[in-house]
């Protein structure tokens, strides 16, 4: 099987079946025998929300790569992103092909797209700001419906998520605990939202719904607010200390990076928005740490904005999960603070070894 090398950043239009041919192409896999996306949709009939609130055929797009069979990997991509993210490059490129860490030859590898995201039921699919609000729980339910009623699979040998999909990753292990053998979450906290994680996303929010073109949900138009408060709220919480003082270390290239990042186009919905980082705001892992009993390999990194360690609370947090290694990678110029682990080759050999030392499949798994 040939490796992944190129992976273009996805759009909400990718799920097509012509972008899906574009999307091979920019993997650059010869046709002998590619590690193929294949995607797929399941609606459950009847979705009930942790608020009591239910919504009738209730879709989840997923992709998945390798062969069914083969022992199985759920990856769960971060806020605001959806399943193609993690075939990036700096991620998919270094985990997914012949020899890496999750070889897609050896597992059979299952990426949805969470609620709200993607080609997943969300608010822009026509109920706009009366969609039910949901939140972490809900997500990780809904990917529990596909995987054991959609998918027919009853056990996982791995959960690999990154910052949303991280804290999803613990949620996991304590919903389901031993559904998984083994746990990855990575630029996560299993402890309660708050802080200065939770005041910037509260901001976050607040800066489009205070905008009257907002318009309580029924804009025409996207909110001017949407473009601003998603850069500052990108600037503030992602891209590491270091590496803006490397980049942007004038007065001249520091203007020049905000007016770059200010000109990009915004492929995204305002109420999908607000839903996507609103879903966080009642997240606490820490009641259901106890019953993580597997291998967990807690992966952050010293630079994260959004989960400092220097709070001490990933810490003491482990210190609950006897099963748990940390692996804190040092900040640098290298390194992009909350996003450094969307750069998977910092990690790639950590999580090699961690995977084949779990512990063996049971005989009829």
């Amino acid at each position: 099987m040939n490796s992944i090398r190129t992976v273009r950043r996805a759009t909400a239009t990718l799920y097509s079946a012509m972008t899906f041919l574009l999307l091979l192409t920019t993997l650059g896999v010869k046709a002998d025998e590619p590690p193929k996306p294949v995607e797929g949709d399941f609606v459950v009939p009847r979705f009930t929300f942790h608020t009591g609130q239910t919504l009738d055929d209730f879709r989840l797009h997923y992709l998945t790569l390798g062969k069914r069979g083969n022992p199985v990997v759920l990856v769960l991509h971060g806020t605001g992103q959806q399943a193609a993210a993690m075939l990036s490059k700096d991620v998919g490129g270094q985990l997914f092909g012949p020899g890496q860490p999750l070889d897609a030859s050896k597992f059979f590898i299952v990426i949805p797209d969470a609620i709200g995201t993607g080609s997943s039921t969300k608010p822009s699919d026509g109920l706009r700001a009366a969609f039910p609000h949901y939140n972490y729980a809900d997500m990780v339910q809904a990917h529990y419906l596909l995987l054991t009623q959609g998918l027919g699979i009853e056990h996982l040998r791995l959960i690999i998520g990154n910052s949303m999909g991280g804290m999803q990753t613990w949620l996991w292990g304590g919903l389901h605990p031993g559904f998984a053998d083994g746990l990855v979450p990575m630029a996560a906290q299993p402890t309660e939202m708050a802080g200065r994680n939770w005041i910037m996303r509260r901001m976050l929010v607040e800066s489009i719904r205070q905008d009257p073109a907002w318009n309580q949900g029924n804009y025409q138009s996207q909110p001017p607010s949407l473009r601003l408060a998603k850069t500052m709220f990108e600037f503030a919480t992602s891209g590491g200390t270091l590496n803006y003082q490397e980049i942007a270390g004038t007065h001249a290239q520091a203007d020049a990076l905000v007016d770059k990042r200010l000109a990009a186009s915004v492929a995204v919905d305002a109420n999908d928005f607000i839903y996507q980082w609103e879903s966080s705001a009642d997240y606490n892992a820490e009641p259901g740490l106890a019953k993580i009993k597997v291998p967990v390999l807690a992966i952050n990194a010293a630079d994260d904005e959004r989960n400092p360690p220097e709070t001490g609370l990933m810490q003491a947090a482990l210190k609950q999960v006897p099963s748990a290694r940390y692996l804190l990678i040092p900040g640098s110029a290298d390194t992009r603070g909350h996003g450094t682990t969307g750069l998977a080759r910092l990690y790639a050999a950590e999580l090699a070894q961690f995977v084949a030392k779990l512990p063996s499949v049971p005989a009829g798994r």
